[in-house]
């Protein structure tokens, strides 16, 4: 079995010149960077269109990019935008911080120039030529994204549970009544799409090239708030108004007393099963046109879930209902054949969620930063691995292994200096005793997050869960990987037999 390494980096913590990581010159000189670096992957988040709060969790569609990511400067070196008019727009002067709300207020406008400019341009092919163009281009259902955006737009961001009842149930006169009116605004949309998967599929052509394989990541659950649960109801635990029955999250612990509550809608597994989980495989054919690898999260649900009574305000009186199991894998192997997927099977693990982990033979995960716990006998301690997982310091929703190291327990902490032998490090340098400790361990792929080598504090992470406001908006400055760290880099993956090589 290979032993490989990646590094975690979402694409919204790239640098760039405007406001948000993107599709732009300095994604390309990453994966210069992984490369050079001796790695094999390049993980990254979810790629949707993000909506209140941010999160790449919470995105308006499963099938869709988020315009974000769109490259400001190759839409100029189409001749659809001028360099005057990317850099007039106001993203904010902070090159570590993104700015939300001036993207939001900002880029939508300069994408709206750089769509006319196109529409106009391809003029030539008629404007039922157009449409056809658009059409091909795009799969149906981010083509169903566009359409419910250009909706959301004409009811000022209101959620579609809001909207007028025509529309919000789907009435076939209403339908095409908004189709008719709103052409335009959908073709923007589109257009955004086709820009989207023009650009990452060119930047994925070139790391894959490069030796760099995506590691990619989705959510198990749909936003309620999306194209998904408007156009696809019979899918989704809905009532006959296509008003939620049940809702999804985590029964109480010991982090918190009346547990999470996420609201996402719950899946109609039964309605699935006899559908052979055909909007499941479509949703992974997807995925793996982005993506060369993908992460599932929140495994465990596809064994068992916490649902919720909708009207609940709390999760503490939610109930376990089965999952589909094994029987949705079976499928989505019956037409894809052997499946590149990590199963994110993090948590309390139940022994049924085990055997599920098991008989899909999914690597599962393992995070450095759970090991040190009262225990001294977890699980994620590097001796007790298996090959068959995939090792990560932390991930997206951990602290950084230099803030985390810091706010440890006086005990815990003693504990992780016995365990990976740091009697002698500087507390500055202890994130090398911890990024060693998960490269020579027996896990078949090892995930580094690029803070984690830059050794950076709090101050750099990306998620803290169950808060708003202040996620999703950390971005690597221009030079911080520098050649001095990209050849220790290089020269960890050769010496912990990490090269990609068998």
């Amino acid at each position: 079995m290979k032993r490989e390494c990646g590094m975690l980096l979402p694409v919204t913590s790239l640098p760039s010149r405007y406001g948000i990581g993107a599709f732009s010159k300095e994604a390309y000189e990453f994966v210069d960077q992984l490369a050079e670096a001796g790695q094999q992957y390049w993980q990254i988040l979810p790629l949707g269109p993000t909506g209140y709060g941010d999160s790449p969790y919470q995105s308006f569609s499963a099938f869709a990019g988020n315009p974000y990511f769109i490259d400001l400067e190759q839409l100029t070196e189409d001749g659809l935008l001028t360099k005057e008019e990317c850099d007039e727009a106001d993203f904010g002067n902070d090159e570590r911080d993104i700015d939300y709300g001036k993207l939001y207020k900002n880029r939508f406008d300069l994408l709206k120039k750089a769509f006319l400019r196109w529409k106009k341009r391809q003029k030539r092919l008629g404007e039922e030529g157009l449409w056809t163009f658009l059409e091909r281009s795009l799969a149906p259902e981010t083509r169903e994204y566009c359409f419910f955006m250009a909706v959301k737009n004409d009811f000022a961001g209101k959620s579609w549970e809001e909207w007028e009842d025509g529309i919000r149930l789907r009435d076939v006169l209403a339908v095409e009544q908004y189709r008719q009116r709103l052409g335009e605004e959908i073709q923007f949309y589109e257009f955004q799409q086709y820009q989207f998967e023009r650009q990452w599929q060119k930047l994925k052509k070139y790391a894959n090239k490069k030796g760099i394989r995506i590691l990619g990541d989705i959510p198990i659950y749909v936003a309620f708030d999306g194209a998904d649960s408007w156009a696809h109801p019979e899918l989704f635990q809905f009532d006959e108004d296509c008003r939620p029955v049940a809702v999804a999250g985590c029964p109480p612990d010991a982090f918190s007393a009346t547990g999470q509550l996420w609201g996402n809608p719950l899946y109609r597994w039964d309605y699935h099963k006899k559908t052979g989980y055909s909007w499941w495989i479509r949703r992974m054919e997807y995925c793996f046109r982005l993506y060369d690898t993908v992460r599932v999260d929140h495994f465990r649900g596809f064994d068992e879930y916490w649902s919720i009574p909708a009207k609940d305000k709390t999760a503490k009186n939610g109930h376990w209902e089965k999952g589909p199991g094994l029987g949705l894998f079976q499928a989505m192997k019956k037409r894809f054949g052997e499946l590149d997927i990590i199963a994110e099977d993090l948590g309390f693990l139940t022994p049924s969620v085990r055997k599920l982990v098991q008989d899909t033979g999914f690597p599962g995960m393992k995070v450095l930063e759970f090991a040190f716990d009262d225990t001294e006998n977890s699980d994620y301690l590097t001796h007790k691995y298996q090959e068959n997982c995939v090792v990560y310091t932390g991930t997206h929703d951990n602290d950084t292994l230099q803030g985390w190291y810091s706010t440890l327990d006086p005990l815990l902490r003693q504990f992780a200096v016995n365990y990976t032998g740091s009697e002698w490090t500087p507390e500055e340098e202890i994130h090398w005793d911890f990024i060693r400790l998960a490269l020579r361990s027996k896990a078949r792929l090892a995930v580094i997050p690029v803070q984690d080598y830059l050794g950076l504090g709090n101050e750099a992470r990306i998620n803290e869960p169950s808060t708003l406001g202040k996620n999703w908006r950390w971005r690597m400055k221009k030079g911080e990987l520098t050649e001095e760290l990209l050849e220790k880099c290089r020269n960890l993956a050769r010496w912990y037999g990490r090269t990609g090589k068998d």
